[in-house]
């Protein structure tokens, strides 16, 4: 009885209600909604979340949605995350004017042209198509130029793939992914790893140990605040204790007094 319950809810959550809406958010009216949280659900069917016409934040990622349609009405949408669904088509995100932050890694995206739908989007500042920490890419990631193609037809972006390209930050990013494509090639030759049996530390192993000094000022200071570092964690005890008894003493003359008859 208990598992075909179980697939009851799980048959309700393939399809976006209001009735999931409201119970997942508390909210008794869905244009009140304004941030939302469907991850991993086995969503296909978006529903009636397009009714929920002041959502800023979405995350439908981990679903199984290929379908966005709904979402076109979403106006104030600003963050979402459609990451790991079945998506090919993004053309209804074209009217989310206040779309900031997209994320449609992990879908099946074949080529550059499914994304000029995009490009009147002119508040949109970031772009995942690709997302190394949970293997998640799409299909367009293929050719070795699309992030060229990308930007160019983006030029406002600030963040692709996760990788800063322009603003605060961005030569500090390349400089450190340069210094690290160099290492790296630097390490392999025809595909092998190069050994350096030579190779010697920059420094003595004696380099980073602490040494006293002999200077007697420097030990008389060492002494002196070795005292009173001592001496604050006496009186650390001591009003610790004193805290102690004075909260036993309060506890007891809270409790009622009681009276044999």
């Amino acid at each position: 009885m208990d598992s075909k319950r179980e697939k009851d809810q799980d048959a309700d959550c393939e399809k976006i209600t209001a009735v999931l809406l409201k119970s997942r958010t508390g909210e008794f009216d869905l244009e009140s909604i304004l941030f939302l949280k469907l991850r991993g659900l086995g969503i296909h069917d978006l529903g009636c979340i397009g009714e929920c016409i002041n959502l800023e934040r979405l995350d439908l990622s981990g679903n199984n949605i290929s379908n966005l349609a709904p979402l076109a009405s979403l106006r104030l949408l600003s963050v979402l995350n459609l990451s790991a669904n079945r998506i090919s088509n993004l053309d209804p995100l074209r009217s989310c004017d206040a779309l900031q932050n997209l994320n449609v890694a992990g879908n099946v995206i074949s080529s550059t042209e499914n994304l000029h739908c995009l490009v009147p989007l002119r508040k949109l500042e970031s772009i995942r198509l690709k997302d190394n920490t949970y293997n998640y890419t799409n299909p367009v990631c293929r050719n070795v130029s699309y992030r060229t193609v990308v930007l160019e037809m983006f030029p406002n972006i600030k963040v692709l793939d996760g990788e800063r390209v322009v603003g605060r930050g961005s030569d500090l990013y390349q400089l450190c992914k340069d210094i690290d494509d160099t290492i790296k090639a630097g390490l392999y030759k025809n595909g092998q790893l190069i050994e350096h049996p030579d190779c010697k530390p920059w420094v003595e192993d004696t380099y980073w140990e602490i040494k006293r000094s002999n200077n007697a000022i420097v030990e008389e200071a060492y002494k002196q605040f070795n005292d009173v570092l001592h001496e604050c964690r006496l009186l650390n005890n001591r009003a610790t204790h004193v805290i102690s008894q004075t909260e036993r003493s309060m506890s007891l003359k809270k409790q009622p007094k009681q009276f044999a008859i």
